[in-house]
């Protein structure tokens, strides 16, 4: 086995030590307080494995490393190996995932301080992080689905954590039932590309196979797009995403891991891994930009009249993924390692301003006495200084102020959309289309982010009553998380790519993103396009503007016809409610009548399988076991058969 991949297992494993050190820590009070600790240094072991395993492939002379495949199961022909690989989309992932674990684990120990099930949290957060490390580096679909659904789990888990809560409950259902329609679809896919793909189910044996044996191209699209809906489903995408502002119902800590180094990243990561299968699908691409389009505008549109804090974080989640996805939509038509590396660019800033922006609200939640409601208190700054600070810098990036690193990723985005509708691709009208999309879902981004910064932290001091009269900052091990993920929300971009083009360069040198390239691909390079600049930079400064005109009083006002808009956001354009009517509600009553049928099923089958018992009982007394019994009734019967003989003669 290789370095790289032993490194590789040793990640993998720390946190799944820790999981089982926090689970046992449950035993007594006095280790139950302890819990937070495996966690957070299993996390900060791993990120720092992480770099070592970066400098190792920079360093290297291979670009891909993989395990030596031990065999999982056998069935028939179905050959499954534990397999991983380690190439530089995984290792950039491994340092994005434990990076940010850390600091949240280190948040997490005082904002979670004195729950009652504080051992069980960091136990399941444990094994969350564990699960994902293992999704990244699995080299088998099979194996991938494993953890993948670990990731499910875990999700369902922590979303419900405050199980006695109904509305908690509920949302953990949502969110289960919601992804397994998806990881259906995925599955399904799963098995249609092991049918094409020569029997294999390991990630680079069934892409060569299909790189060198090409199937029917509908098939291959079909397949595609059925792995496109678990992606669909984890990643909170339309019409899927109705799970994910729901989840806020956990703990805040855990919305920062779901938001930004887990779950919804699982299904980019499913996408950028299988790029060689989607660039010889080119209707499967536009699919996958398309969605992500309708799901950028539309979680934008959503955020703008919401009033709980962390849902309007949540949209914004659901919009950026759907940036994405629009990047990950254009490697058919441009080259595939610039459109995952615009697209896993975006996800590594978002990680770093997204996990900011989650912990900073879990900061003004903790002063508030679990108050959410950004109606309810203002004027916060001089009362929560370094959070204020520290979701200003999250705002800025995630609006896309010039300059941090929100900016950098979604001008990258952009530019990938520009470039694949100047392609020879077919679709190119349409990746037009999904650029100026994009664009005024940029403008929408920075107006919805810094409305809700300037009703929270700006105008009059206001505190609610649950805060009582002791409102005040977070302890230090829930600031420090803050300042360090401040300073990577600023400058992690800019550090990376624009200038040195670093993080593309190196994500390029990834085998699968270079080993097929579709026939009509535009060649890009990469260079500071001065019109995205000005663009870009033009429509976060005019929706900040309009933000602070509208809101710098820290109150809501009364805005004419736009009350409307407004009202429709807030209700969520009531796609629960049709949900419930075209979908739940049918259900629930196919459910009943199935109930009572089953019912009426079940008391046919006892009917009948009673009738021998009654039968026997009537007879059963004939068989006492007593001869002179048996004695009487031969005389009685001989008796009654002469009779009937006689009778019978006499007539």
């Amino acid at each position: 086995m290789s370095e790289p991949t032993s490194l590789a297992l040793a990640i993998l494993a720390l946190p799944l030590a820790a999981a089982v050190l926090a689970w046992l820590s449950a035993a007594n009070a006095t280790t139950k307080k302890l819990a937070h600790l495996p966690l957070i240094l299993a996390c900060a072991a791993a990120a720092v494995l992480a770099v070592i395993l970066l400098g190792q492939m920079l360093d290297g002379h291979e670009s891909r490393y993989t395990s030596e495949p031990l065999t999982w199961f056998a069935a028939g022909q179905l050959d499954v190996h534990f397999t991983i690989t380690v190439d530089a989309l995984a290792t950039v992932m491994l340092g994005m995932i434990t990076f940010i674990a850390t600091f949240i684990a280190l948040f997490s120990s005082g904002y979670m301080h004195g729950d009652r099930g504080y051992a069980r949290f960091f136990a399941v957060m444990s094994f969350f992080v564990f699960s994902m490390c293992g999704l990244v580096l699995a080299n088998n679909f099979l194996l991938l689905v494993a953890f993948w659904e670990g990731v499910g789990l875990c999700s369902y888990l922590l979303v419900g954590y405050y199980f006695e809560k109904p509305s908690a409950a509920a949302a953990a259902r949502k969110a289960f039932l919601v992804t397994r329609l998806g990881d259906t679809g995925f599955l399904l896919g799963i098995f249609l590309l092991w049918k094409m793909g020569g029997g294999h189910t390991d990630l680079d044996l069934l892409f060569a196979h299909i790189r060198d044996h090409p199937p029917d191209p509908g098939l291959l699209t079909t397949a595609c797009l059925l792995l496109f809906c678990g992606a669909v489903g984890k990643s909170a995408q339309f019409p899927l995403y109705v799970w994910l502002p729901d989840a806020m119902e956990g703990p805040t800590p855990v919305s920062a891991l779901i938001h930004a180094a887990t779950m919804v990243t699982a299904g980019v990561y499913l996408l950028a891994r299988c790029a060689p299968l989607f660039v010889l699908c080119p209707e499967a691409q536009i699919v996958v930009a398309g969605v992500g389009g309708i799901t950028a505008l539309l979680a934008a549109f959503l955020a703008l009249g919401q009033t709980d804090l962390k849902r309007i974080l949540a949209y914004s989640t659901v919009s950026q993924l759907g940036y994405m996805f629009m990047a990950l939509g254009t490697g058919g038509a441009i080259s595939p390692a610039f459109a995952v590396g615009a697209a896993m660019f975006h996800l590594f800033t978002h990680a770093f301003f997204k996990a900011l922006l989650f912990l900073s609200a879990g900061s003004v939640m903790h002063a508030m006495g679990n108050v959410i409601d950004i109606t309810r208190f203002s004027g916060l700054r001089k009362v929560l200084p370094i959070t204020h600070l520290t979701f200003l810098c999250g705002a800025a990036a995630l609006a896309g102020v010039p300059l941090l690193s929100g900016f950098w990723s979604k001008d990258l985005i952009l530019e990938s959309l520009t470039e694949a509708s100047e392609s020879a691709s077919p679709y190119s009208a349409g990746y037009f289309v999904l650029f100026l999309n994009a664009c005024l879902t940029a403008g929408l981004t920075a107006f919805y982010t810094f409305r809700a910064y300037f009703l929270t932290f700006w105008g009059p001091e206001k505190i609610p009553a649950e805060a009582g009269d002791h409102a005040h900052e977070s302890p230090r091990s829930m600031t420090i998380p803050l300042m360090v993920l401040a300073v990577g929300a600023v400058f992690v971009g800019g550090v990376v790519q624009p200038f040195t083009h670093w993080f593309s360069d190196f994500l390029g040198t990834s085998p699968s993103l270079t080993e097929t390239q579709a026939p009509i691909a535009r060649a890009v390079e990469h260079h500071l396009n001065w019109t995205l600049i000005s663009i870009s930079a033009s429509l976060a400064i005019a929706g900040i503007v309009l933000a602070y005109v509208l809101y710098r009083d820290g109150q809501e006002k009364p805005l004419g016809g736009i009350d409307t808009l407004l009202a429709l956001s807030r209700n969520k354009l009531y796609v629960d409610e049709v949900y419930y009517a075209l979908i739940v509600r049918p259900a629930e009553v196919l459910a009943f009548l199935v109930r009572v049928f089953d019912g009426f099923l079940d008391g046919l089958t006892r009917l009948v399988a009673a009738m021998p018992r009654l039968l026997a009982a009537l007879i059963r007394p004939l068989q006492n076991g007593l001869v002179q019994f048996y004695a009487l009734a031969m005389a009685l019967g001989l008796t009654v058969f002469v009779a009937f003989v006689i009778f019978r003669m006499a007539r």
